[in-house]
């Protein structure tokens, strides 16, 4: 009996939880669902108690805005009822099952059991794109626009306006789309057809920051990249960089869809490290037909140690192409990949000395103190949602930090200058990385004057 538990639990195609180490099948997290369910709260902003109105004496029950129903109890109906009444906050989440749970039938409770799910996804690209889209005004022919928990819906009058901005997307992030109509009505006497065309259109599932791992194939075409790489920027292409050699490559839509790849490590593993040692590499010989290398970043290779371990004396050795930003005493954010599980097939088949024990992502600086001296803002599209989580409140803030740390992205952003932020002088500034004023448009906005008409076009200050 032993040996067979023992068999059942390495069972192939199962890992172990990177939390408590539970076998578990494979998921894009890596987590079992208890310590999943201990970290994320999906059911957040989901009201846990509602109130139904029904009436005793018709034994009905009051379905808004006017209207009494009579329902069975458990009935299909009254489900229906119950759920029309988070109907909102359930748009954010995907429905699997509902059903009641037995109460007693003289409890004037009743209780319903949901199954939802929820897709964690990065959002700094979406917001990339909703700059863009802004800038370019590719917003003022839309009738609608609503947020959903996967992405953005564009609602349309005209098939052209909708494929021109198809087009549009196509031009500036890497995606594939897929077109479909249905028949809404038709007048066979004048021979004529109503349909109701939609575009569904792919963001490549890839961000700043995010580490990935590339097929040898791919690899071997982009000039024997090694396949650990990190993503340093996504526009039009993806853009990435070995930080083992400082090589570069662009990969479009269609050559990742052909090669597809995914983030190996999700943005809440990053971890904090600190800088122990670091020295500069200037002499790598590099292998034959090696590709374009990056001149603005510098090769190092740095000792590092965990923040949540500085009472021991673990530490951990790696390049970076975060060279020219470290010394000694820094803070840096990284992946621990030696302490995690991988599940990724690229990464199955390697040596596991070709895969690093960390991967340095960004130098780390005081959060608080960067988001008190942003004098600057951006402009949103006015759409349909529901308050921002947690979850998107930190990845806004870290694209808020990405435009101040890459001048190629903000290059394609209009950044407004914030009046009500005093401008602050650079005593005690710890380096992080700033937009300067020469960068920032006025904001331009319509006063209203003692009488309350509309005033002069004033500009911000």
């Amino acid at each position: 009996m032993e040996y067979m538990t023992e068999s059942a639990d390495r069972t192939p195609g199962h890992i172990l939880c990177c939390e408590c180490g539970v076998p578990i099948s494979p998921n894009p997290a890596n987590i079992c669902v208890a310590c999943l369910r201990s970290k994320v709260d999906i059911s957040q902003g989901i009201p846990k108690q509602v109130c139904v109105s029904f009436c005793k004496q018709c034994q009905r029950y009051f379905q808004p805005p006017g209207t009494w129903i009579q329902c069975a109890l458990e009935s299909r109906e009254l489900l229906a009822l119950c759920l029309k009444k988070i109907k909102g906050p359930l748009s954010k989440v995907r429905l699997v099952d509902a059903g009641f749970v037995w109460t007693e039938p003289h409890s004037k409770r009743l209780k319903v059991k949901l199954t939802i799910q929820k897709e964690t996804l990065h959002k700094k690209t979406f917001y990339y794109l909703e700059q863009l889209i802004l800038k370019y005004g590719m917003h003022q022919n839309t009738l609608r626009i609503k947020e959903i928990h996967d992405g953005l819906d564009f609602y349309y009058s005209s098939k052209q306006h909708a494929q021109k901005m198809v087009e549009f997307l196509q031009c500036t992030v890497p995606c594939r789309h897929k077109a479909s109509q249905r028949l809404i009505s038709q007048d066979i006497h004048s021979n004529t057809y109503n349909y109701k065309s939609t575009f569904s259109v792919e963001i490549v599932p890839i961000c700043k920051d995010n580490v990935v791992c590339l097929s040898p194939r791919l690899a071997q075409s982009l000039g024997n990249m090694n396949q650990i790489c990190v993503c340093i920027r996504v526009t039009s292409a993806i853009h990435l960089i070995d930080p083992n050699t400082l090589q570069v490559a662009d990969i479009d839509g269609s050559t990742f869809w052909s090669n597809p790849f995914n983030s190996l490590c999700h943005p809440k593993q990053l971890e904090e490290f600190i800088v122990m040692e670091c020295s500069i590499v200037r002499d790598l010989k590099r292998s034959a037909g090696a590709g374009m290398i990056s001149k603005k970043h510098m090769l190092g290779e740095v000792w590092v140690q965990k923040t949540s371990e500085m009472n021991t004396d673990k530490q951990y050795f790696c390049r970076t192409h975060l060279g020219h930003l470290l010394n000694p005493g820094d803070l840096v954010l990284g992946f621990d990949l030696a302490n995690c599980n991988l599940n990724d097939e690229h990464v199955n088949k390697m040596n596991s000395d070709r895969v690093p024990d960390v991967v340095l992502i960004k130098k780390n600086y005081d959060r608080t103190k960067r988001q008190r001296r942003r004098n600057w803002k951006l402009k949103e599209l006015a759409r349909e949602r529901e308050n921002m989580d947690t979850d998107d409140e930190r990845q806004y803030q870290d694209f808020l930090e990405d435009l101040e740390e890459d001048e190629a992205i903000r290059k394609n952003v209009n950044i407004y200058r914030d009046s009500t932020i005093p401008v602050e002088s650079d005593t005690d500034d710890e380096g992080a990385p700033r937009i300067s004023l020469a960068e920032m448009l006025e904001d331009l906005h319509i006063s209203q004057d003692a009488t309350g008409e509309e005033g002069e076009s004033m500009m911000t200050q």
